[in-house]
Order: structure tokens, then C-alpha cells, then sequence
């Protein structure tokens, strides 16, 4: 009874009072804990890209392990996209109702178990159902994980959170062909007859790709709920002994506590507190399917149809291209390599792939143990091949820094046209250069299309309302993964057969691309704001 006028001598009068969380965050500064936090976040988002990208060493030298056809190969190379496009809305929808932490911890674990076992496989088959599972779970913590890192965040500090992460993504991205060589060209391998495997380091660096997911599912364990969610969700007290954790972190030996008494309820529309209500019931799928359509369903109708159907063109476009003629860079890489130790001097890329093409199938079982000839396979792969990834992922590091700066001066359209016809010009050439080094110098910048992903991003989110623009870039980004899918089991099937076919496909497209930016609805002002503009994951 007697304790309020205590503390209203101790306590000054702003912080004796509930406050908005925003002013909360601001009482907690910012500081280790926060710094965690992104460090956190950022291992996530690479163990992302390692889990979607990794493959694409794998697959030149697990070829007679598994008995890999290069269709195969196109199919293995996209399947993790696959689960990812299959899951993307189930887990936005069960962190948007469950909680954010809620789905990124066990998603992580059960990304980290799948990939190692799909390290244990012994046919296309298995290893394909594995990387499935990989890509459905790894999409957890992917579509998540910014919600989860900003809601620790008041808006003064969110954009910087973000960009922190990014940055450790963006590290991670230049390391991936580091510590592919630093294992995959290992000399050493053990049999494990119990399982009818011999382990290879093409195996161990599978589980290595997998590691991020399992240590940042650790260090998960000992991190709360976002403050920002747990106050949605009507846990006042849990919210403040997060705020209270936070300020211990950041604040000095010689700070005082934390005066905070309670928080402010942030204001919320009231369909959209109903919505929200009867998402988190979870009682009817009916009930869900139907919020679903009627999120979705405005993308496609009236005004915005057209600007849905660009974008996702776009998207799709690019990420074909991107993620999908990626996949086989290392291999074709080597192949070129290949020709080179046999002392061709100039061979275009196509016909270097010709040269180097056999049917895996004609060769099983020659060694009496079911698998090929080991003096036919490829047990590493060239040096030059991870060079050229180093070379192309510091591209992108660097070319992200640079658009971010020269966007608002020079705007979207000419960024947009410009890269789309470069990339796209480099791949019709690439059919006709015989110089292999300048093919494939060709090749780095066919792939750095990416760099128009965040650039259309910033368009989507400029295009449609807050009440539709999270779900216009996940439709959006949707497709492009789709286009991974897409363009990864369209080199697989035409590269041995067809290669010329692949890269006009490839080149045409990204020059399509380019004209149909010229399309987008307001894409000559120039208002891209730095927090619009962020480093996706190709």
C-alpha cells in the first residue's frame, strides 16, 4: 500500500509510469546483447545460403558415389528451393501465430539432422528426399528470422540490426568457396560397411554446411521470445523481463537498474486484431485457407494485377539465371579445367562440355562394389572453380556496397536496364567465345544478375500498400525460387545435349527482363530508402 510513494521519490516521474515499447527499447541502448543478437542472425541467414548453394560443389564429385546423371544433377541442384516454396507460407503463418522463436529453434535442429543424414546417402533417391526435407525446415528460420532480429528493435536502430546481419551473410557468401576446397580436396576416404558408403570429404563438408543451423539452434536455447511479439500477445511481464535482460546486457557496472513498471499495448486496426485472434485459435482450416485467399487474392485483381504479374516475371527471370546456371558453375568449371590439363588451348564452353560428358550408368558396378571407376570420377574438383566462386561472391559483396550508395542518385530504371542487358549480352556471347578464360569471365558477370533481386524488391515494396506488401514480395520471391527450380533442371536436362540452348535461354530472358523493367509502375522516381534496400539470398 504505502510502496508508490517510495519509488515516486526514486524514480523519476517518465520512467514511473508504463511506456510505449519503442521508449522501451530506447531505456534498454543498444549493446551486446543487441550486437548477439545480429551475430545470431546473421549465421542463420548463412546457414541458409550453405544449405541452398552448398550442393552445387557436391554435386561434380558425388557424381559416381550416387550415380548421378546430369539430369539428376539438375534435380538434386533444386530440390532444397523446392521445399522451401513448399513450406515458405506454413511457417510465416505458425511464427505470425505460435511465435517467432517458437518455429526458428526446432526448424533449425531438424535442418541441421536432415542435412547430416542426407551426407549418409547412398542413391539419387535418398539423398533427393533429404535435401527436400533440408530446404522445408531450413525455410523456417528463412522466413523468419528478419521478423525475429527486428522485433528486438526500436525503429532507430532496426535498419542497422539488419544490415549487420547482412553483413555476416554477406562474409559468409565469400567463405562458402573457401570451405569448399579447404574439404572437398582433401585426399582421404573410410569405408563404413554397415551403411554400404564410403566417406568421402564431399560427405563431411555436406554436414559442415549444416553446422550454422545447429550451433545458432544452441545458442537459440538460451534467448527468449521477441519482446515485440510477447507483448502482442498480451504477456506484459514476459515482455518486460526480456526488456530487463537486455539492459543488463548493454548497460554498465555503474548504470542503474532499469526502471520499468510496465508497457503500453501498441495500437492495432481491429480486423486485423480479429484476424490475428483467429489465426492463433488454429481451429478451423477451413478458417485459415480462407485468411490465406484473402490476403493473397487483391495481388491478382484490379490494379494491381499488372504490377504483380512484372514483378514476379522479374523475380522469376533472374533467379533462373542466378541461382538456377549457378548450380552447375563449379562443374562446368571443371570440365573447362579438364581440357585445359589435356592441353586444349581454345575450346568454347559448350564444346568443352561435350568433350567431357560419359553415362555414368555404362560405368557402375565396374569395380565389383556397385559404384564407377575411380580413375573416370572426379574426386576434386579444380582450384580454378573455387577461385572464380571466390572471385564472384566478393563481386557481390562488393556490388550491393555500391548500388546502396548510387540508387538514390541514379535511380531503379537505369540500375535495372543496365545490369539485365550486361548479364544478358555476356550470355549469348559466351556461345561463341573460344578463349576459356574470357568464357568465363563471361560467365561471372552472366551470374551477377542477382544484384537486380534487391533492386526489384525495393520496387515491390514502393508498389502496394502496408497491408499487402509482405505478402506481394513473398509471392514474388516465390517465383523466383521457382525459377531456380526451373532453371536448374533446364541446364541439367540440355547441358550434355543442348549446352549452346541454355545460354541464349538464360541471355534472352535477362534482355527480356530488361525491357519489361521499363513496365514498372513509378520506376523513374527515385525514393529508394536505404532500409528498402537490403542483400538478399540468392
Amino acid at each position: 500500500m504505502d510502496t508508490k510513494p517510495t519509488e515516486s521519490k526514486t524514480l523519476p516521474p517518465a520512467q514511473a509510469r508504463p511506456v510505449k515499447l519503442e521508449e522501451a527499447f530506447l531505456m534498454t541502448k543498444f549493446g551486446l546483447y543487441n550486437l548477439c543478437l545480429i551475430a545470431i542472425s546473421g549465421i542463420i541467414l548463412a546457414a541458409v545460403l550453405l544449405e541452398t548453394l552448398g550442393i552445387s560443389y557436391v554435386l561434380p564429385v558425388a557424381e559416381c558415389d550416387l550415380l548421378l546423371t546430369t539430369r539428376e544433377k539438375g534435380v538434386l541442384s533444386a530440390i532444397s528451393f523446392a521445399g522451401i516454396i513448399c513450406s515458405s507460407h506454413l511457417w510465416g503463418f505458425l511464427a505470425d501465430t505460435r511465435g517467432r522463436r517458437a518455429i526458428i529453434l526446432p526448424t533449425l535442429f531438424l535442418a541441421f539432422a536432415s542435412s547430416a543424414l542426407s551426407s549418409l546417402t547412398t542413391n539419387f533417391w535418398l539423398i533427393t528426399v533429404m535435401r527436400f526435407l533440408t530446404g522445408f525446415f531450413i525455410s523456417g528460420p528463412s522466413a523468419t528470422i528478419y521478423a525475429y532480429l527486428g522485433e528486438f528493435h526500436g525503429k532507430r536502430n532496426c535498419s542497422r540490426a539488419i544490415m549487420g546481419a547482412s553483413f555476416v551473410f554477406g562474409l559468409a557468401s565469400i567463405l562458402l568457396p573457401l570451405i569448399a576446397w579447404s574439404i572437398i580436396n582433401q585426399e582421404w576416404e573410410l569405408a563404413i560397411p554397415l551403411l554400404g558408403i564410403v566417406y568421402r570429404p564431399w560427405r563431411l563438408f555436406l554436414v559442415v554446411c549444416a553446422l550454422p543451423s545447429f550451433v545458432a539452434a544452441l545458442v537459440l536455447l538460451g534467448m527468449p521470445e521477441s519482446p515485440k511479439y510477447l507483448l502482442a500477445r498480451g504477456r506484459e511481464k514476459e515482455t518486460i523481463a526480456v526488456l530487463r535482460s537486455m539492459y543488463r546486457w548493454n548497460a554498465g557496472r555503474k548504470d542503474p537498474p532499469l526502471a520499468l513498471t510496465g508497457v503500453l499495448q501498441e495500437t492495432e486496426a481491429q480486423q486485423t486484431k480479429v484476424r490475428r485472434e483467429e489465426a492463433a485459435s488454429g481451429k478451423s482450416m477451413v478458417g485459415l485457407l480462407k485468411q490465406m485467399w484473402h490476403q493473397t487474392a487483391p495481388l491478382f485483381m484490379g490494379l494491381y494485377l499488372k504490377r504483380t504479374a512484372i514483378l514476379c516475371v522479374l523475380q522469376f527471370g533472374i533467379y533462373l539465371t542466378s541461382s538456377g546456371m549457378y548450380m552447375f558453375f563449379p562443374d562446368i568449371l571443371n570440365r573447362i579445367a579438364e581440357q585445359q590439363g589435356k592441353g586444349v588451348e581454345r575450346t568454347t564452353v559448350c564444346n568443352a562440355v561435350y568433350a567431357t560428358r560419359f553415362d555414368i550408368q555404362e560405368l557402375a558396378g565396374l569395380d565389383g562394389n556397385g559404384t564407377a571407376r575411380s580413375d573416370l570420377c572426379h574426386q576434386k574438383l579444380d582450384i580454378s572453380a573455387y577461385e572464380h566462386s571466390f572471385v564472384l561472391e566478393a563481386i557481390y559483396a562488393l556490388g550491393f556496397a555500391v548500388i546502396g550508395l548510387i540508387i538514390n542518385a541514379v535511380g531503379r530504371l537505369p540500375i535495372l536496364v543496365f545490369i539485365f542487358a550486361l548479364c544478358g549480352t555476356c550470355g549469348v556471347l559466351i556461345v561463341f567465345i573460344d578463349l576459356p578464360l574470357l568464357a568465363i569471365w563471361f560467365y561471372l558477370i552472366l551470374l551477377t544478375c542477382g544484384f537486380c533481386i534487391s533492386v526489384v524488391n525495393a520496387c515491390t515494396i514502393d508498389l502496394y500498400p502496408t497491408n499487402l506488401r509482405a505478402m506481394a514480395v513473398c509471392i514474388s520471391l516465390m517465383f523466383g525460387r521457382l525459377g531456380s527450380i526451373v532453371g536448374s533442371n533446364l541446364v541439367g536436362f540440355l547441358l550434355d545435349t543442348h549446352c549452346e540452348l541454355t545460354f541464349w535461354i538464360s541471355g534472352l530472358l535477362l534482355v527480356g527482363c530488361g525491357v519489361l523493367s521499363f513496365f514498372i509502375p513509378n520506376i523513374y522516381k527515385r525514393n529508394v530508402s536505404e532500409d528498402r534496400l537490403s542483400v538478399s539470398s540468392r
